[in-house]
């Protein structure tokens, strides 16, 4: 099923410069793993702390499009910079989730999302990368497979950030929304476990 993870190629290859510049100057792929999971963790705070706040919501999609510009950074790095490490591995995936619990609970809240849908959409997200992993242990390799992956989900939650930054009313339909979300999440850990038990790529 298409994704936008289907775009990461032309992402990467806009990238390179930044990530060959990145390299020469001693910054090391974890420090960008770990730098965007902290930026991650401070837009979550700002938005527990400033939930009403115009501008913190404006923020959300520009830190989203960083994160992954950071998250699509360091896996170039690693590779092409001979750095690629078990440790790395770990980090990046265990960061990719951290990240998205950090944003997306505060940020569900905040758009007046009731807190146990957003807990269920938050807990889903994670279920699915953790089904994505599925397929190295069986063979398939990483399943980055949609219809609702990593990078569907920040544009999907960085429109909705817009809007409230622009106040335009959620209130009637926002949890509609999530339901939705809720269940593409869940057909793309379902696809991805599918995917994943084959055994193959």
């Amino acid at each position: 099923m298409a994704s936008l993870y289907d775009l990461k190629p032309r992402f990467q290859a806009l990238l390179r410069p930044l990530a060959r510049g990145l390299l020469a100057a001693g910054i090391t792929p974890n420090a960008v793993t770990l730098a965007a999971l902290g930026l991650s963790l401070l837009l979550g705070a700002a938005l527990a702390l400033w939930p009403a706040s115009a501008w913190v919501m404006a923020a959300v999609p520009l830190v989203l499009l960083l994160r992954m510009a950071m998250n699509a950074l360091d896996g170039m790095m690693a590779r092409e910079g001979g750095q690629a490490t078990t440790l790395g591995l770990v980090l990046n995936e265990v960061g990719d989730i951290l990240a998205d619990g950090a944003v997306y609970f505060p940020l569900a809240l905040a758009l007046g999302v009731d807190p146990l849908l957003a807990a269920g959409f938050v807990l889903l997200a994670a279920v699915s990368e953790a089904a994505g992993l599925c397929g190295v242990a069986t063979g398939a390799g990483r399943r980055y497979d949609g219809p609702f992956g990593k990078s569907d989900r920040a544009a999907a939650l960085g429109a909705l950030a817009i809007l409230a930054a622009l106040a335009v009313p959620q209130a009637a339909w926002i949890n509609w929304v999530f339901g939705v979300l809720a269940v593409l999440t869940a057909a793309t850990t379902l696809n991805r476990v599918l995917k994943a038990a084959r055994g193959r790529p």
